[in-house]
């Protein structure tokens, strides 16, 4: 969405812009459509459910959603939701004794014991700047040991880094201080907070300010933005400021965890939804939400229990509980792990490698977004990534278990690859459907959301679907199986994040197209399976 408004903003305030957007709108319920039968490049999910998988039985998945939180008493959600067979919901007792009390839906690793919880929290570039500051910002150089040199060269890297990324972020706080007040006098204007194109267009007043401010959102808006969208934006730009790139933020005592001890496990609280859940309810609907109830949408799997890990802040989220999360859903069952998350800098990579390893090692699949910046994750690294930092020379180099997803749209041609997707040749798996993702949010409702975190918890749902019914495969065949129904794509696409540069879509992923149950079951059921099918202990909401 950021590199969609820049280009809006350009448009808008005088600046020469390369593309536009025209007010298209996406065909309903895109992802889930066969590209044989329709316009876009869906993954065939009601095709395959029609034809390939019916009258076949399957078992229930578990599948962990580590994210903001998810609304499980969602009508399309309260269904599917996982329940923790040795709990026994507000007893305020550790039933189970895994460690964590009241886990009834899984487990809130940003929370404290006293049921508060992390809301905004700093980016770690901020977090390392600080680091490196209380070490380094009244020292000279020249007084330094040589080894204390080395991580001297590194605070300068990072200041350098932490100053260029909070001065741009700076320099458009008069901008948004302009759409903001804008935005105010409309909204006061016409007594509503969502006012529309049309609303502006048949604006009748005398009134200055409000004419001046209608002239400059109506720009905005015809270009297909809404005024949630800006507003969502303009939020950010005000969150990076006060909470983002502030050095003097912590909100880590409200957890009250030794951060420091990357060992340590058992913190937080149960309270699985959090303050935000908007991001990790809408990539828990494209998963799994309820099919065929007549409500809503219908999310990709159908046979899933979504286990709620909450790991992320409104802020980057920390290496200690990603660790700490994927070692909770791996220990409670899950078989599928959704992370729809990154960051451009990781602190203890060292603790999450040794989690995907233990994932690895109980054939758990991790699925992760490759990210939103339009950047070329083959030169430019964002964490977690699948390639281990510390290993012996007779180690793999990377996890076997772990699928890397770029955003797709449904526009198609030279469209294809979503704007804002990171990519890479050998470091981005598969592109999934990620633009304009219609699924739920919190109380109720539903909205369309884009980004590399909903194409991750499309390819979430192929995989809980082909480990629902062929129970037999590994976690590394269910990860072939998808990799091979994506059938490599010779058609010219713009980069993303370019201009109007362009190259074969098959050469911005490993696979080289776009992912499709429908050829992943035929591959699957193909495929001799290679374990021991063990029913897994799952209970209804």
């Amino acid at each position: 969405m950021k590199f969609k408004f820049f280009l809006l903003l350009a448009l808008c305030f005088g600046f020469q812009a390369d593309r536009t957007f025209a007010q298209e709108k996406a065909p309903e319920n895109w992802f889930n459509l066969d590209p044989a039968t329709s316009t876009v490049n869906g993954v065939s999910t009601d095709k395959t459910y029609k034809s390939l998988l019916k009258g076949k039985n399957s078992q229930p998945v578990i599948v962990a959603v580590l994210d903001s939180g998810v609304d499980y008493e969602h009508e399309d959600l309260k269904n599917i939701m996982w329940v923790n067979p040795g709990e026994i919901a507000g007893n305020g007792i550790d039933d189970d004794k895994n460690g964590y009390v009241d886990d009834v839906h899984g487990w809130n690793f940003i929370g404290g014991k006293d049921g508060t919880n992390v809301d905004h929290d700093t980016y770690e570039i901020t977090r390392l700047y600080a680091k490196y500051s209380k070490e380094f910002k009244d020292v000279k150089e020249e007084d330094l040991s040589k080894k204390q040199k080395k991580r001297y060269q590194k605070y300068l890297e990072i200041k350098t880094a932490y100053e260029e990324k909070k001065k741009s972020i700076e320099k458009e706080a008069p901008m948004v201080m302009m759409l903001q007040g804008g935005i105010d006098k409309l909204t006061k204007h016409f007594n509503k907070k969502d006012f529309s194109l049309e609303d502006l267009n048949t604006l009748d007043t005398k009134d200055q300010d409000v004419q001046q401010a209608a002239t400059m959102l109506k720009a905005i808006l015809a270009q297909g933005l809404s005024v949630k969208d800006l507003t969502g934006y303009l939020n950010y730009i005000s969150s990076s400021l006060d909470y983002g790139y502030n050095p003097d933020f912590n909100p880590r005592s409200i957890v009250g965890d030794n951060y420091e001890d990357s060992s340590e496990r058992y913190y937080g609280n149960n309270d699985v939804r959090g303050p935000d859940a908007e991001h990790g309810t809408h990539v828990a609907g494209i998963i799994a939400a309820s099919r065929g109830n007549d409500m809503g949408m219908d999310g990709v799997a159908d046979n899933v229990r979504i286990m709620s890990v909450r790991t992320v802040p409104n802020g980057d989220e920390r290496d200690k509980d990603v660790a700490n999360a994927i070692i909770y859903a791996v220990d409670n069952g899950a078989k599928i792990i959704n992370m729809s998350f990154g960051k451009a800098y990781g602190t203890d990579k060292r603790a999450v490698d040794k989690a995907v390893k233990y994932a690895k090692k109980k054939d758990v699949l991790l699925i992760h977004s490759s990210g939103n910046d339009g950047i070329d994750r083959d030169e430019t690294k964002s964490f977690p990534h699948d390639t281990y930092e510390k290993r012996c020379w007779f180690c793999p180099k990377q996890a076997k278990n772990w699928l890397e997803v770029g955003a797709s749209s449904w526009k198609g041609g030279e469209n294809l690859a979503a704007e804002f997707s990171n990519y890479g040749q050998e470091n981005v798996d598969v592109f999934a459907p990620g633009v304009d993702i219609y699924s739920t949010v919190p109380d109720g409702k539903y909205k369309d959301n884009s980004g590399t975190s909903m194409a991750s918890p499309v390819v979430s749902g192929i995989a809980a679907i082909l480990r629902s019914y062929y129970p037999k495969l590994s976690a590394k065949q269910v990860k072939e199986a998808i990799m091979k129904s994506c059938e490599p794509m010779s058609e010219e696409v713009i980069v993303p994040g370019s201009k109007n540069d362009k190259k074969p879509f098959k050469e911005l992923s490993v696979a080289g197209g776009v992912v499709n149950l429908y050829k992943a079951v035929q591959i699957a059921s193909q495929m001799k399976g290679k374990k021991k099918v063990k029913k897994p202990n799952i209970v209804m909401p």
